[in-house]
């Protein structure tokens, strides 16, 4: 009796823990979601949170659990996972989460969860037992994300600018203050709807690993479900402030319509991605976006040594959670 209630707790630890990625993940990428709007001017950084964080809620409403489908049962056979796995996992993605956050670094969230999964799998039973699609399709759209948003970025400025290359820049901008809270909200949407799902993952692995879900179940409870939509939203109630600037105002600078195209490609990305299961980074998808904005100006108004250093963070992110993970379960293996 006493080693099953042992083991309930260990797993409310671990949902716990989950949970607190989580938030840390809304927290962390609410800058993506609300820099832009912030930096315009649009929005006043309060207002801004609290409509990010509704539409990362609303999004609990809208998406299928594609992503959360890859990340519990596609990036490693779940045969293999279980609770030490799951804690290294989470321990490398809330380190790697906390590290950028101090330094103001707008890393993946979602990478470093994926790189946590993976350093735990491979220390415990080898890369053989990493389910090799799941891994390349998301290893692929790192690459594919930010390129996409840019191109979808820099075709909307476009045009934009030849639609309305007759208005006078005062009309121009008073009109896309207003269209920018609707591309503020679906960019929040699809934050909400790809990030969510990434922790959603990795209690339903959790679940399956610990016989409190099965592994043909085609989705997770419900409390799961909601608990992290829930945590995501708070998270994005906090917001991020360091990053916000870097976002906003060091990659380039930006204008309402400039946002509105920004956050217009990089929505688009987020929904393509969430409706093929591909679990994604919001950062490297707004940061392409902005990029492309920018460039369609002149090369010169982005700041390629910020976005440099940016892509070096997402170089590193996968191999240094996954470092954390493996050094956490093999801590946790060796105590418990």
């Amino acid at each position: 009796m006493a080693t099953v209630q042992v083991a309930v707790w260990v797993v409310v630890l671990l949902v716990a823990m989950a949970l607190v990625f989580d938030f840390l993940n809304g927290f962390h990428d609410a800058a993506n979601a609300i820099a832009t709007v912030v930096s315009t001017g649009v929005l006043k950084p309060s207002q801004a949170v609290v409509f990010a964080a509704f539409f990362n809620f609303l999004a609990l409403f809208v998406f299928h659990l594609s992503v959360a489908a890859t990340v519990g049962k596609g990036i490693a056979d779940p045969g293999v996972v279980d609770v030490h796995v799951v804690f290294g996992a989470l321990i490398g993605a809330i380190c790697w989460n906390l590290i950028t956050w101090y330094y103001g670094i707008p890393s993946s969230s979602s990478h470093a969860l994926i790189g946590g999964i993976v350093g735990a799998v491979i220390a415990k039973a080898g890369t053989g037992s990493l389910v090799s699609s799941g891994i390349a399709k998301t290893v692929l759209f790192i690459f594919v994300s930010p390129l996409l948003g840019f191109l979808l970025g820099s075709l909307m400025m476009v045009a934009v600018a030849w639609t309305f290359r007759r208005a006078t820049p005062s009309r121009v901008d008073r009109w896309f203050r207003r269209a920018q809270l609707f591309s503020a909200g679906a960019y929040s949407l699809g934050h909400g709807g790809n990030d969510a799902q990434k922790t959603i993952g990795i209690i339903w692995m959790l679940l399956i690993a610990t016989g409190h879900a099965a592994a043909s179940d085609s989705s997770p409870p419900f409390w799961t479900i909601a608990s992290c939509y829930t945590a995501i939203a708070a998270g994005t109630m906090f917001g991020g402030w360091r990053i916000v600037k870097t976002m906003g105002q060091k990659i380039t600078k930006l204008k309402p319509v400039g946002g509105f195209c920004a956050e217009t490609g990089g929505a688009l990305t987020l929904f393509l991605a969430t409706l093929l299961g591909i679990p994604v980074s919001t950062t490297h998808t707004i940061t392409g976006a902005i990029v492309g904005v920018g460039a369609t100006r002149r090369a010169s108004a982005v700041r390629w040594g910020v976005a440099g250093n940016i892509v070096w963070a997402w170089i590193f992110t996968i191999p240094a959670s996954a470092f954390v993970a493996a050094v956490a379960w093999w801590v946790s293996w060796r105590l418990f």
